[in-house]
């Protein structure tokens, strides 16, 4: 409460000041740098401005208040008792302003309120988690709603502020900044690897149980090396349409799938799966954080924008 007594005591104060003119702070700041520098030169210098300029601000300052607040001579300058009076009572006024600017500025850096998320289902649960975990203890002032889906939100009408999309973005008109991307690999256990058929060229996978992500009713893979691509159909033994199925039933086993790296790499750690056709996969998917505008980015999804990228870059989810 104290500083915005202050604010409305210096409001009042120039508004007495400027009564029957049209001062501005501006024109403050000149007459203000001119008595504390005590030279026309030395204040121009410091503004970025010249001599002249300067003294014409403050004289059309004292015509405006009818009345003078310095006396020149060629060797001095000195201030009058009303320009003393009327220099106190300006300061008082722009340190007040320039407090006000600095306030307004830190609340609006500052995360705040109620941030509305939403990601597909499963990268939702498996990675978006995390970072909404690590967002609400980092920023205290803010409530989550995250809303996992598999449908593409329309984020504009439905009133959300961000949404984390893995794969190519649609040409949408929304703003997007790039995370990085998810690397595929294909994974198969250990007990399935050393019992099944040798598996030395793509080819070899029609010979092998294969549990497929079924896109859009189709059940097939377009494997690439980094230089060409081959296409792989074949009826799997099992078709989910969940990636985190799928996992589960490759830890069980029961054949060969296509998973994050993110998700095997672990398991591949403790020797529970295998990486099989190293260098084979399909091509990595781009992973977008999409808002609304980059121009007038609200703090706490610009703070949130900024955490994910940090978090998906420290985790290795990034080639970048």
């Amino acid at each position: 409460m104290d500083s915005i007594t202050t604010l409305i005591n210096s409001a009042e104060n120039y508004i007495l000041l400027s009564m029957n003119t049209s001062i501005d702070l501006p024109e403050m700041r000149v007459f203000a740098a001119v008595v504390t520098d005590g030279s026309f030169t030395t204040a121009a210098e410091r503004l970025g401005t010249d001599k002249a300029r300067v003294s014409r601000i403050v004289s059309r300052m004292e015509e405006k208040l009818g009345a003078q607040l310095l006396t020149r001579s060629t060797r001095r300058l000195n201030v009058t008792e009303v320009g003393r009076d009327y220099f106190e009572r300006a300061v008082s006024i722009l340190t007040a302003a320039e407090a006000a600017e600095a306030a307004v500025a830190q609340q609006s850096r500052e995360p705040k309120g109620l941030l509305k998320i939403t990601a597909g289902s499963e990268f939702g649960t498996m990675v978006v988690d995390e970072w909404v975990a690590a967002f609400l203890k980092m920023a205290r002032k803010v409530t989550v709603e995250a809303e996992y889906t598999n449908r593409l939100v329309d984020i504009i009408h439905e009133g959300f502020d961000v949404a984390i999309r893995v794969g190519t973005l649609e040409d949408s008109g929304l703003s997007a900044r790039r995370l990085g991307e998810v690397h595929y690999g294909l994974y198969a256990a250990s007990d399935y690897v050393s019992r099944a058929p040798a598996l030395t060229a793509v080819s070899d996978l029609k010979q092998h149980d294969l549990i497929m992500k079924t896109t859009r009713g189709r059940s097939n893979w377009i494997l690439f090396n980094g230089v060409t691509a081959e296409r792989v159909t074949a009826t799997p033994r099992c078709a989910v349409n969940s990636t985190i199925a799928a996992q589960n039933l490759v830890l069980s086993g029961l054949g060969i799938a296509q998973l994050p790296r993110f998700m095997a790499e672990p398991y591949v750690k403790e020797g529970r799966l295998s990486c099989v056709l190293p260098g084979w996969a399909e091509a990595p998917a781009p992973v977008h954080a999409v808002f609304a505008s980059s121009r007038y980015m609200d703090p706490k999804v610009r703070s949130f924008v900024d955490l994910c990228l940090g978090a998906f870059q420290s985790r290795g989810r990034s080639a970048e």
